[in-house]
């Protein structure tokens, strides 16, 4: 018992404090940008922590309003309150001079809002752990605390800068590896997230066009960066998709095989592709992917006798027979 008082006494007073902010709250000290797009007008947060899930505390954004990034000693609630201080007219500024002069732990918060226009505020407290700062420019902000070096806001800040011209979910994946090539979350690395917003109001099922988590992982922007792929390939199969909806084959090809350029190892693509091609009197070039597909798992097999009574396979009795025989 006298250990654990001396240990309590030992504290730095602001670690003593921080439990009156935030004693139900994660201490997610971690690197961080919201940005947006000038072209295409989305708006995006990223993060990296070593810290578990941080993605379900830090990256809050809406479509049509706003982007947030919540951090150190983390308010959750600062999300959705400064999202709907935007919504009700306020600048960022205003938005984040309303939610700190509130905030009794204010001193050890680190908040980011951007809103449609690309008007930023950024919030970094006197009592945030060291190396902790910001760094604001056009269309973005990046904020960092507990950090092993002195320049990671400045190699995100150049990486963004660097990569106009690109997709705003890529410009924030390489400013989050550039943080880390600068050195990043001094506890290491656990976690990582990626959301990404339309510029103007969307349904609310249409709210996030990216919205990739890595939960828990010793390489998560690795893991990130391999979701994120994963992402774009299924992008190219759903454009394939439209495309054999709107009987141009040559495009859909070209959609199938960028998706497969991108994924090799998956079936799934394979095999919708190698369909494609038998429903469109391509059998001949279907059945060497299929029979490459059904070696690799017999339930593609399986799968294919079912299609036909759907109406998803529309070849003949003789090249299905062809089909099932590979």
């Amino acid at each position: 018992m006298k250990k654990i008082l001396l240990a309590i006494f030992l504290l730095p007073t602001f670690y003593i404090n921080a439990q009156v902010y935030s004693s139900k709250q994660p201490l997610v000290h971690t690197f961080s940008i919201v940005a947006r797009d000038e072209k295409t007008g989305e708006m995006a947060v990223g993060v990296q922590s070593h810290w578990f899930s941080v993605g379900t505390s830090v990256p809050w954004a809406e479509a049509g309003v706003g982007a947030v990034a919540t951090q150190s000693f983390v308010d959750k609630s600062y999300g959705p309150k400064a999202l709907a201080l935007l919504k009700k007219g306020f600048t960022p500024q205003q938005a984040m001079d309303s939610l700190t002069k509130a905030d009794p732990g204010k001193d050890v918060r680190q908040v980011a809002i951007i809103d449609t226009k690309g008007n930023v505020a950024t919030h970094t407290g006197v009592k945030c752990i060291q190396v902790a700062k910001h760094i604001k420019g056009y269309n973005f902000s990046v904020q960092s605390n507990m950090m092993l070096g002195d320049q990671v806001c400045e190699f995100m800040a150049n990486s963004f800068k660097q990569s106009a011209g690109k997709p705003l979910a890529e410009r924030v994946l390489l400013a989050l590896e550039a943080a880390q090539k600068a050195g990043g979350d001094i506890r290491g690395m656990q976690a990582a997230a990626i959301i990404v917003v339309p510029g103007k109001p969307v349904e609310i099922w249409n709210n996030k066009t990216v919205d990739l988590r890595v939960d828990d992982s010793p390489k998560p922007l690795q893991e990130l960066r391999r979701l994120y792929t994963v992402q774009i390939a299924y992008e190219h199969m759903n454009s394939g998709d439209l495309a054999v909806e709107k009987n141009d084959m040559t495009l859909a090809m070209n959609e199938y095989n960028a998706a497969m350029k991108l994924f090799p190892s998956n079936l799934e693509m394979q095999y919708w592709t190698a369909i494609t091609l038998a429903n469109n009197k391509q059998v001949g070039k279907a059945l060497p992917m299929l029979k490459s597909i059904f070696t690799k798992d017999k339930n593609w097999k399986e799968l294919t006798r079912r299609l036909p009574p759907v109406g998803l396979l529309t070849v003949s009795a003789i090249d299905l027979q062809k089909i099932l025989s590979q």
